[in-house]
């Protein structure tokens, strides 16, 4: 059963919020890779007490403000808490770091990249992961080239 900020361990109820949610992201992560829920859970609190203490004031006000700790399936892989983005197709479009990648409905970038083949590889990755579409923008912003996944 995956964690979430509703429902997670007990020995995880004792630590601040956005220390809590790291914790969880970084458990859910962990047993979709195949530690087991015993291993994962202190290694998690661990690992998030420590980002805690040495992460920015930003990062942690951002990670507050914008992280959502990831879920996983029965089958262990790894979804985001928003189970509407996977129907959504991915997009890479021009930012002020680089090319970023995201969802189309999405707000913020998933990732930003120096180069724009290394977002497109990584937003096709994603789309053919997903079964949805990919499309690729110009620097001024008109389309590039789309492309469609079927699962």
């Amino acid at each position: 059963m995956p964690w979430t900020l509703d429902d997670y361990p007990s020995s995880m109820k004792n630590l601040n919020e956005v220390t809590r949610k790291k914790a969880i992201d970084i458990a859910n992560s962990m047993v979709d890779d195949g530690y087991s829920d015993d291993r994962a859970i202190p290694i998690a609190i661990t690992q998030a007490k420590e980002w805690r203490e040495n992460a920015e004031k930003e990062e942690i006000d951002d990670y507050k403000k914008h992280g959502k700790p990831t879920m996983r399936s029965k089958e262990g892989k790894k979804y985001s808490s928003n189970p509407e983005r996977l129907e959504e197709g991915e997009q890479v479009i021009a930012h002020e770091n680089g090319w970023a990648v995201k969802s189309s409905g999405a707000e913020r970038a998933n990732e930003v990249f120096d180069k724009k083949d290394e977002a497109v590889k990584r937003a096709k990755e994603i789309a053919k992961n997903k079964g949805t579409t990919l499309t690729i923008y110009k620097q001024d912003g008109t389309v590039q080239d789309k492309q469609t996944f079927h699962e």
